[in-house]
């Protein structure tokens, strides 16, 4: 999974971002880290979102 992290990080923001300070780049990362984390379908998830995910996840432990 890091290789598909990694490489989705370089193609999606590294390649396509000129950073002018540090702070610059730490900040448009966390943005990109946050939306990779949270709001991207992910296939290993049925293509749902980690959010969709642990949310349906919740209600299925509840029904049961």
């Amino acid at each position: 999974f890091i290789e598909s992290f990694n490489g989705k990080l370089r193609d999606e923001c590294l390649n396509e971002t000129l950073f002018g300070r540090l702070g610059d780049a730490r900040k448009i990362l966390e943005e990109w880290q946050e939306d990779y984390n949270w709001r991207r379908p992910h296939s290993a998830l049925g293509n749902l979102t980690p959010t969709e995910f642990l949310q349906r996840k919740a209600m299925d432990k509840m029904a049961a």
